[in-house]
């Protein structure tokens, strides 16, 4: 199976800079999508090999939202975590497959001013994760999205200049640290010990052109999912968004 996590930043901007085609070329089984912006009734997609599609859009108009196509019919779905405040801005989708569920995540963001790094990790990472480990005593679990940090120095180009910053925050590295002390698997870091690779540039100073980045999408598994593991991988040549598509491929 073959998963594509994506924070478009607009789908209906994205539509427009090639994504028919990218998925065309990469032919996922599962697309995940963050970032949407949009509700299903605002945008026309020409994709009829994925028939099965779930939104879940913000109350807020043109903002966050999450969507997930599939060319196959999950067993079931849902939306949000279950918890009121953290589930009106459009954040999760979690679909059952038959060995594992998979949750689509685009985690809140701290903002410039740190305004909002209590809610995300006092609150938000503490019930997400609790989420999780709840869903693992069904079933394993891939989670994938826009987790709006870079866990370690390895992870974005500047540490040194950024901490403190909004995604490179002590307390928000903890809040993965503790995913990591969970259990999960950051799969990228299986495969790729090095720095250099990032999944997120900011519009300024050519960023994206210089490199000078954030690896803060990521796909992680439960243990018990390790041996089935085969790649995981971003696409950093693909544009269209601040943001790089990355990929999963495990033999689920």
């Amino acid at each position: 199976m073959k998963i594509i996590c994506w924070n478009v930043n607009g789908i209906r901007s994205i539509l427009k800079k090639g994504f028919i085609d990218f998925i065309h070329k990469y032919n996922p089984d599962i697309i995940c999508l963050q970032e949407t912006k949009a509700t299903p009734e605002q945008v026309q997609i020409d994709l009829p090999e994925y028939p099965h599609r779930l939104w879940d859009s913000a109350t807020k108009k043109g903002y966050a939202g999450t969507a997930v196509f599939s060319k196959k019919p999950p067993r079931s779905h849902t939306k949000g975590i279950g918890i009121k405040k953290h589930d009106a801005e459009g954040r999760v989708i979690t679909i059952e497959l038959e060995k594992a569920f998979l949750v689509n995540v685009y985690v809140p963001n701290a903002q410039r001013e740190l305004e909002r790094l209590d809610y995300r990790t006092k609150e938000w990472d503490r019930d997400f994760l609790a989420y999780l480990k709840k869903l693992e005593k069904t079933k394993p679990v891939i989670a994938c999205g826009d987790f709006n940090v870079a866990h370690k120095e390895i992870d974005l180009a500047n540490p040194k200049s950024n901490a403190g910053n909004a995604g490179f925050t002590p307390e928000e590295r903890a809040g993965f640290d503790n995913i990591i002390a969970a259990g999960f698997i950051d799969t990228f870091r299986e495969f790729t010990k090095e720095g250099g690779h990032y999944t997120w540039w900011s519009f300024m100073g050519r960023a994206r052109e210089k490199n000078v980045g954030w690896r803060i999408d990521y796909f992680i598994i439960s243990p018990a999912l390790r041996p089935k593991l085969q790649k995981s991988y971003i696409l950093p040549e693909v544009m269209g968004s601040d943001h790089a598509p990355i990929v999963l491929e495990i033999a689920i």
